[in-house]
This record gives structure tokens, sequence and C-alpha cells, in this order.
């Protein structure tokens, strides 16, 4: 053991196993037998020491508890002979699935003594199994057996046991001897082995017989099992395929709602989904039935894991309905899950609420390939939005108060309320000194600052004309567009015109998205900057003293969300940056764990929002250089629909439907090529719908691949599930297997933010040239004097074209792209350019999506979510 165990770590140096002995009594015999083997051998060990009288189910509780462990590959117990422990173990030796199984000691210990140490043939010894009970008799009957013995058992009570005794060969005894039972009913010659408690511990003697034992091979065969338990474990990292029970479809003609469909399906209790992908019970926190968070401790569980292939669902520039992006995602990780057998996951945006409730509906996917329940996916799901909205208006609230309180105190009664004294003494903050060394005052007793450090630490001076910081809400609300806030008379003459934006495009939202670890997150809720002071400097929401209140609105928020497919395939959904207005992608957090999980033959498939021009631009050139994470294959979503759009024209005869079709592709083959600018290779997935005739998919996959596409699959996941994806995840298998030529758009270092701008707009968009306003001018002024004219950048444009004007379609050419104003997220990381007259708070249009949602008050289902 100590060998094997010796290679296992030269080739594992991380790989450091503990031995577990759980004690329920005062016989320390055996516990120190262990202890010194285990440590001779090399092994750690943890004790758990129990009082005498414990129950089974105390004993059993922390058997469940040291299964979860993961540090964990080995348990002894110490328990009285009288308890029995039902294992699964058991089952599998007695299934013939040994390998799979660890062996009782006891009964190995038997096995080994007989052949090897006394040389015994066991093929067609008669041998008598006498006192044991429950799993070591199972066990003994059953290792014999698969020797070809002939075995019988008994009680020491049994009416023939003195015949029983003559007739064998070999006798085992798993308790002590009555006085009561003569010696002489034992045959001389006869070999015996003693497994009784009592003897093992060395409370008794042999009993006289001729006999062949040795009570200490039970702890080396204990640490046998051990080095098994730690070789298994070391073989299922590398990479293992789930065992996943996957849900059938029945997908009918024609297709039912959307609703109906996830309604008609039973997803799985998400603990279930959780343990089939290799989540522990630690690891997940559980949000009803079917959702549930996931701890970030699962990355240092799994560090040494090697990651999943990474793949991303972009699109071709869609009509306002959108094109399938989260339906083809969906389709292709049923497609490889349920029907090719390959580990995969999806990793998809939380819906907003204002699409929802305006007129793009929910975002769960559609037809047979949806994320279920939808209602939940697409209604509030964990409350990490909410936990956005109410950090995001925390800090705008911070903003004013701080600017009123500043404007109608002195120094000395501003100072005297920030640094109040409590009980006598008067302390700063970690925050606070945390802002007194910011400033360069290397000072902690609040009452050895001169005027002048007094003055400093408590104004922050914040300009209101240079606030960028807005309140949010998850509702589309056009009148919330600009405001004027501070008309009560409470505020002294104090207001100012502000404005709303949609919760989900909250610089805190792209924090959610972009951040790695807790730490992290912490550290950029406290770079954000809200404003400028009046000499020009940066505020930020550290110097506003709020981070650690954000930090903790935010605690669960960062933890992503677990969910299922339709075939029972797992989902991630969390965070939900809108890609027109930030960068449009789900969490790294979700991601990474989602690679671990998968393992190195896995596929880990992820969205962007929108055109490959705007949410995959911005995927490669922020999400990647925040992640560190290389892309393998880029899916792009096309369909006939948006295509016809972009050739100029809505429905007409067939013949014209492929002209139609032939011009509108110029926008598909736009889009290859942007992709192509990264070195990603390119599957084109068109979405089929109904409607598309024969021809027309053929035109379009063909002039996909003319257009340098890997490979052009059509996709029928809609209709029929992950079966209609086959053909899909195939060919982005075969592109993945190729190697990633990744590159970035630019160098953040090198180039200025307008080069930044102008190499977007020209080089993605096909713009002639960037024209920037005044206002947007001095924005990128007073940033690069701040020092952040090294970010990348995250153009705010619209969706419904590659240019700035939404009713260009196809491939506009030779355009002047306006850039009306400049904002920075420098906690998320990047600078934000606002493209032509672009809104950041939706607006709702004439009949909403909410004339069709209703709840039936008696089964409390929701109607009219598709």
């Amino acid at each position: 053991s100590k060998e094997v165990l010796s290679l296992l770590q030269e080739k594992n140096p991380a790989f450091k196993p503990v031995l577990a002995i759980i004690q329920a009594g005062d016989d320390n015999l055996m516990q120190e037998i262990n202890q010194n083997l285990a440590e001779e051998t090399g092994l750690n060990i943890t004790h758990i020491c129990l009082p005498p009288d414990s129950s089974e189910a105390e004993i059993i509780d922390e058997i469940l508890k040291i299964n979860e462990d993961t540090r964990v590959h080995g348990l002894a117990l110490q328990i009285s002979e009288n308890l029995f422990i039902t294992d699964i173990n058991l089952g599998k030796l007695v299934r013939g699935d040994a390998h799979e199984c660890f062996v009782s000691p006891v009964a190995k210990a038997v096995i080994e003594l007989l052949e090897k140490s006394v040389g015994v043939n066991l093929d067609g010894k008669k041998i008598l199994v006498v006192g044991a009970h429950g799993s070591l008799e199972a066990a003994l009957q059953c290792l014999f057996q698969r020797k070809g013995s002939m075995t019988m058992s008994s009680q020491w009570k049994t009416p023939q046991l003195q015949r029983k005794l003559h007739e064998a060969d070999i006798v085992v005894l798993g308790s002590r001897k009555p006085e009561e039972i003569p010696l002489t009913w034992i045959q001389p010659g006869t070999t015996v082995l003693n497994c009784s408690h009592d003897f093992l511990s060395g409370k008794c003697l042999h009993i006289g017989v001729e006999m062949e034992y040795n009570g200490m091979i039970l702890a080396p065969c204990s640490l046998r099992n051990m080095v098994s338990s730690g070789r298994r474990w070391l073989r299922e990292q590398q990479h293992r395929r789930w065992r996943l029970h996957c849900l059938k479809l029945q997908p009918l003609s024609p297709v039912p709602s959307d609703i109906e469909i996830s309604r008609g399906q039973t997803p799985k209790a998400v603990d279930v989904l959780a343990k089939e992908i290799g989540l522990l019970a630690d690891e997940i926190e559980i949000y009803g039935k079917s959702k549930a968070k996931v701890r970030l401790s699962v990355l240092e569980r799994l560090k040494n894991q090697a990651d999943g292939k990474y793949v991303l669902v972009a699109g071709i520039t869609p009509t306002p309905l959108g094109e399938g992006k989260s339906t083809v995602t969906i389709g292709l990780v049923q497609a490889l899950t349920a029907h090719l057998n390959v580990n995969s996951f999806a990793c998809l945006r939380q819906p907003s609420q204002g699409p929802t409730f305006g007129v793009k509906g929910g975002a769960a996917g559609g037809g047979y390939a949806q994320v279920i329940p939808m209602e939940e996916f697409n209604l509030h799901l964990t409350g990490d939005i909410h936990a956005i909205t109410a950090a995001n208006n925390l800090l705008a609230a911070a903003i004013d108060t701080r600017i009123l309180h500043e404007n109608t105190q002195t120094d000395k009664a501003l100072y005297n309320r920030l640094v109040p004294l409590v009980n006598g003494v008067r302390e700063f903050s970690e925050i606070q000194l945390a802002r007194l060394k910011k400033l360069g005052i290397n000072k902690t007793d609040p009452s050895t600052l001169t005027e002048e450090e007094v003055s400093k630490f408590a104004r922050l001076d914040i300009n209101p004309s240079t606030i960028t910081w807005q309140r949010v809400l998850d509702t589309n609300d056009r009148f919330l567009r600009k405001i004027t806030i501070g008309q009560g008379n409470t505020e002294k003459g104090y207001f100012r015109q502000a404005q709303f934006d949609i919760a989900v495009a909250s610089e805190i939202m792209a924090v959610l998205a972009l951040t790695d670890s807790l730490a992290d997150m912490k550290a950029r809720l406290g770079r954000m900057v809200v404003a400028s002071d009046k000499s020009g400097q940066p505020v930020t929401a550290e110097d506003l003293g709020v981070t650690g209140a954000l930090t903790v609105l935010m605690k669960d928020a960062i933890k992503p969300n677990l969910m299922q497919t339709l075939e029972g395939t797992p989902v991630f959904v969390h965070a939900g940056p809108f890609a027109n207005i930030a960068h449009g992608n789900s969490s790294v957090l979700a991601d990474k764990i989602a690679l671990k999980l998968v393992g190195e033959e896995g596929f880990v498939v992820t969205e962007a929002g929108f055109g490959a021009d705007i949410g995959m631009e911005k995927f490669f050139n922020i999400k990647c250089r925040a992640s560190g994470l290389v892309p393998n294959v880029v899916v792009l979503v096309a369909t006939v629909r948006a295509l016809k759009m972009h050739g100029g024209g809505p429905s007409v005869s067939k013949l014209h439907y492929v002209k139609t079709e032939l011009n509108g592709c110029c926008n598909l083959q736009k889009q290859i090529q942007i992709a192509q600018l990264f070195g990603v290779p390119v599957v084109v997935a068109l979405n089929v719908f109904k409607t598309d005739t024969r021809a027309e998919i053929d035109l379009v996959c063909e002039l996909a691949k003319r257009a340098g596409a890997f490979d052009a699959v059509p996709c029928y996941h809609w209709s029929v599930g992950g079966k209609g994806s086959v053909d899909l995840a195939r060919a982005v298998r075969e592109a993945a297997s190729k190697r990633s030529q990744f590159q970035f758009l630019y160098d953040v270092q090198v180039r200025s933010i307008v080069d930044k701008i102008r190499t977007i707009a020209q080089a993605v968009y096909g713009a002639k040239d960037i024209e920037l306003s005044p206002e947007a001018q001095a924005k990128i002024d007073r940033y690069t004097k701040q020092g952040f004219g090294n970010l990348p950048i995250c153009m705010a444009k619209t969706h419904l074209s590659l240019s700035h004007e939404p009713d260009k379609k196809g491939v506009p050419r030779d355009f002047i792209l306006p850039i009306s104003d400049v904002r920075a997220s420098i906690g998320a990381g990047f600078i934000y350019p606002l493209v032509g007259t672009m809104s950041t708070m939706p607006g709702l249009p004439t009949r909403p999506c909410f004339y069709d949602i209703d709840l039936d008050t008696e089964t409390e289902q929701v109607k009219g979510l598709f």
C-alpha cells in the first residue's frame, strides 16, 4: 500500500489522502493499529470519537458526512459488534460489481489467510461460517462461492451445528463461541479462523484447536481498500462520463406552445441532477424543487481538473423577434448529452423582466429545446436581478445623500457624524481606513487628524454634473428615462436631473458577469466610478464607504443557478447584461464551473446576445480577457426569415424567396468574417422554421460554407428536441478538435480609447470612420487623464443593424459611426461608448406581452408566457 500510494503521489503531487476513523466505544486497540499503520504508509488521519451508546442513526449520519468530504478517501469503523451497518458495497459485491465496491476488510483477510498464509485451495472445500451476522456473513458467503467452495452458514444455537462442524474442512467464527458448545465438535485438522470482535481486539484467547489466525491483518486490508479508493478517485478526476438520467421526449405535431411543452415534462429533482453531474451535497443550495445555487467552493475542489471545450453561440443581425440563439444552445447540449453521450453544459443569461412583459417575451429557448420550468426561469428565478437592483439603488442613494450632507454641514460636524463617538470611543471603520490610506494619511486615531486632513477625509466634493450612476428598475418604463430628483422640502433645495436605466444595464450586473471570485467582486464593486470631484478626480463606491454593504447584498447572487433542459441535461443560468447596452454574456463563474464539471472531453456551450457584431465581439474582447478562457468554436445562428429581411423583402413567391435569400446572405457572410477576425472556426446553425423550403435551406448552407464556415447544418431541435441537432453536435465536436488560433482584435495597453473605438467600427461594423460628439470627446479626455485609457471597449449600439441605423439591413457600407456619449464601467472593467441615440431604458409597445399574462388562482399556474 505504501509503494502504490507513493507512486500515485508522484504522478499527482496535490493528492493528499485522508483516512477517517469513526470510533463508538472505549476499545482503542484497533484504533491504535489503524493509526500506526496509516502513519507508516503516509496517510493523514482524522479521528471521530462518538459515545459508546451512539445509535445506528447517529453513526450513519457521521458516515454520510464523511462520504461527502472530498478530502477523505477511506473510512475505518470501530463500533460495537451488535451494531450492523447496511452498505451499498455489499449489494455491488453480490451483484458481481466487485471492481466498483470495497470488500469487507475482515472477509478479505479471511480469504487471504487461507490462500496465502495457509496455502489452502478453496475450490471444492466445505466451509462453515458460524455466528456471523449481516454484511460480514453475506460477504464471506459471496467470496467463498466465487472461489468454488461449498459454503454453509449457521448460528451457534442451530440444532444441526454439531453435524455441520464435523463435516466442515474450514470453520470461520464470526462471534465468540458460547461456553456450552464443546470444542470436541470440531474435528482435528480443521482449519479455524476466528473473526469475532473480542478476538480481534485481543480480549480472548484462541480456542485450542489447530488454527491459522492473525488478528492484525484487518488493518492492512483496510488500508489497501483505502489506496484502491484513492486510485479510483484520481481516475474519476481525470475524466468520467456522467451517469445522467436523461428525460425522454415525445414530440407532438403540430408543436404545442412553449408553456404546454414545458408543463408536459416533469423535471428531475435538482439535487438528483446535481449529484449526476458530480456536485456534492454541500456545494448546492436548493431553491424549491427544480433550481439551486452552486457554491464557488466547487472551483477549489476541481482546480486540478482539465477544462472541457468552450463553444460560443452567436448569430446574424436578427429581426426584432430574435432568431433562436437560446433555442439552438439548448438543442445543441441536448444533442450532445442525451443523444451522443457527451458531457455538456449550457450557460445562459438570466432574462430581464422588461422584455418578458414587453415585446420579446421570455428567453428559455422554445419548442422542444428549452429550459424548464420556463415560468421559474423567466420570473424572478432566485432573485439575482432584485439583488442587483437593491445594491445599485443603495449606491445611488448614497451619492445624493452625501452631496446633501456635505452641502449643509461644516467640516467638523460632517467628520463627527462620519466618525461618531460610541461608548466614549471614536474609531475608523475598515473602509474609512482604506480611504485614509488612499489620501496618503497614515493615521488610525481619529483624534489626531489636522483640520486639513479632516476636510480631505470628510468631503468628497462630488460635482453633480459628472454623476454617471443612475437608479435602475427591471421594468420597461420610458417615463423614467429623464426625471428630476430632490424636489421634497427635506432636500433643502438640492435637486438635479437624473434617469432610470433597466436593471440589467447596471454596472453591477456587468461586475457579476465578469468576476471570478467573491473577493474579486468586492474589489470590482469598490472600483466602480460614480462621478468626478470638483478637481476632476474619480469618485468611487469605495470613497462613499458602501463597498461592504454592496457585497453583502450580492453575496448570494454571485453563485450560479442550476436548472435543466427538457431532456434533463444541466444548465447554468447566471447574470444577464443586455448586449446592446452592456457586454451581453452570462457569467465567467458559470462558465468556469461548467468547464470543470464536464471534464476534458466535455463541452460548455454559452450564448452571446444579439448578432456576432455585438455579443460575440464583446465576448471575445471583454469576457475572454477577464476570464482567460479560450473559445474553441463559434456557432453562428441564422434563419431564413432574417436573411429574407436582409435581402430586402418580406414574403414573396418561392422563386423570389431564393433570390431574396441570396441577397440577404451577405449579412451571414459578414458575420462569419467577423468571427474569422478572431481566429475561431465557425459552424453555421440554420434554425429551420416550418415555412422554410428545402431549396432555401440547401442554398443558405452552401453559401455559408463558401463564405468560410467550417460547416453549415440545418437544425430541427424546435420540433423534435436534441435529436434534431445531432448533426450540429457532430459538426461542433469535429470543429472543436481543430486547434483554435484565437486572438484579440486590439491591444488594450497600446491603443487609445479612440483607436479602439475606430478599430471596432471599421473592422467589425464596416464603417468608414467614427464621429465623436464634443461631449464624447470630453469624456474620453477625462477618462484617459484619470488612467482608464487601457480598458477594453463595450459599444452600446442597436442590435438591428451592423450600423447605428436600425433600418439599414444587409451589410451597410461607407457610413460614419456617430459616438454621442462615452461612459466608464471601471468596476466591470470597460469603457462603453453610446452609438447614435442609444437608450438604456427600453419602453413598452402599444400592446405589451402583459396583456396575455395571467395567473390561474385555483391551480396557481402562470398563463401567457408563450
